[in-house]
């Protein structure tokens, strides 16, 4: 069978099966892996977008303006918070509007902040609310996940879920490490002197040209928006209303799940927010916006691989040891803190490094683990109360997709959390100790109940 497309709309795909072999190998895959690239690059550079203060926070005051460290902290939490809470409303956009058109709308919104920030920067007497406006308004970004992960799960058969996710995710993700690979360069060269950009004479003699960091963005966000106009589709089958979803709320996995991903992706969102402001505060005399980028590039593809290796071994068996190393790299930084002693710097980047990978691989494996168990336990659902197999199939498409949303949802709070914990943790006490306690015991938590929950045989979960 062949998919079949809509004469008034030939982006809309109205026969789509992508279960069924025959069709997938003869048309179905290469429609999706067109589907999935253009995905990657929308959401590479939505996650560029979302953690742009990371990497423009810790310059503000060097070029004039004064705000305290819990300041800074905040704008790089901010993003997060806000991009938490629009993945609920994104999660429902696909099913609703269509992945072709939301993925339009959504990206090319987000030249409104890289333009806005741009000016703000150059005035030095910009409020710090109108910076706190413009991070929440780069959080837009961040709720392009939900929408995003939701779009690419319609298109792809079971069996390659896991991969396709971790694929669109892991190199999504990719997006933090390039703009904290390509903002430290980019700010060093008068690029848009056209516009009337002046550099800014630093104390060392060298200029800096921060407005860079977020205009560089623009025209790659619009080119982005064309691809993802003339290439993308819709799956008709994919439609399904806000009524349609509600429903996954009520299920217990759902907040269990919540919490994993919380720990994983929240983890390697918020390290990513507040790596570099937190190596400012405890390794003053390290240039660390030059190494930065390195741990949300291993985390980025340590998602991948995450789901690549959860489609192989079972997101269970990965996601749990994948804790336990969590909890091990936590209690080392301990160790490598200046409070601590002398504080060491190699040592401490270097299990800054594993938690990063460790988040990152987990958030591949969880993401993993909640759609084969939303989809598992929805077809068992279905067939208990006599729903025939078709019926089955396609609830537990809406059931899969509406938990991804969500769960991405309280994921990205973490990205709020951490930076803002390790801000308020130095503000009272000077260290940031306090915050990494809180996480160490939340990573024990969540080793605890992956086993419990989901490492006996209750689920098979491979």
């Amino acid at each position: 069978m062949s998919q079949q497309r809509d004469n008034d709309n030939p982006y809309l795909l109205s026969d789509w099966h992508p279960e069924e072999a025959s069709f997938w190998e003869k048309t179905g895959k290469h429609i999706a892996r067109r589907n999935l690239w253009i995905s990657v690059a929308c959401l590479l550079l939505a996650f560029c977008v979302w953690m742009l203060f990371s990497a423009v926070a810790v310059h503000l005051n060097e070029i004039g303006f004064h705000f305290t460290t819990d300041q800074l902290f905040m704008l790089t939490a901010l993003p997060a918070l806000s991009g938490a809470i629009l993945r609920v409303p994104y999660s429902f956009m696909v099913p609703m509007f269509g992945g072709r058109y939301w993925t339009v709308l959504s990206t090319v919104i987000l030249i409104i902040p890289c333009v806005w920030l741009g000016f703000a920067i150059q005035n030095t007497a910009t409020p710090y609310w109108v910076f706190m406006v413009i991070a929440l308004l780069c959080g837009f970004a961040g709720a392009n996940f939900a929408s995003s992960m939701g779009n690419i799960s319609f298109f792809f058969p079971k069996e390659r879920q896991g991969s396709a996710l971790g694929i669109n995710g892991g190199l999504g993700n990719l997006g933090v490490s390039v703009m904290q690979l390509v903002a430290p360069l980019i700010i060093t060269l008068p690029v848009f002197a056209f516009l009337g950009v002046d550099g800014v004479s630093l104390e060392d003699g060298s200029s800096m040209w921060l407005p860079n960091a977020a205009w560089v963005w623009a025209p790659l966000l619009l080119l982005a928006t064309i691809a993802a106009w003339f290439g993308m589709n819709d799956i008709a089958s994919s439609k399904a209303s806000i009524a349609d979803q509600l429903p996954v709320l009520k299920r217990l996995h759902m907040w269990l799940l919540s919490l994993l991903y919380l720990a994983t992706f929240g983890s390697f969102i918020g390290f990513s927010a507040g790596f570099a402001m937190l190596a400012k505060t405890q390794f003053p005399d390290v240039e660390i916006l030059h190494l930065a980028f390195f741990g949300p590039f291993l985390g980025a593809l340590a998602r991948s691989a995450g789901g690549v290796l959860s489609d192989k071994l079972g997101g269970v068996r990965v996601t749990l040891v994948n804790f336990v190393f969590m909890a091990i790299f936590s209690a080392l930084l301990f160790l490598t803190l200046p409070g601590s002693g002398s504080g060491n710097f190699t040592a401490f980047y270097a299990v800054f490094m594993g938690l990063f990978l460790t988040a990152g691989l987990g958030s591949g494996s969880t993401f993993q683990m909640i759609a084969v168990i939303f989809r598992r336990l929805t077809i068992r659902r279905v067939k208990q109360r006599g729903g025939s197999d078709a019926e089955a199939q396609q609830e537990a498409v809406t059931d899969t997709a509406a938990a991804l949303g969500f769960i991405s949802a309280i994921g990205a709070i973490g990205g709020f959390f951490i930076p803002k914990a390790f801000g308020s943790s130095l503000a009272m006490t000077g260290s940031p100790v306090g915050a990494m306690k809180i996480f160490l015991v939340f990573y024990i938590v969540c080793v605890l109940l992956t086993w419990l929950i989901y490492g006996r045989k209750t689920l098979n979960t491979k």
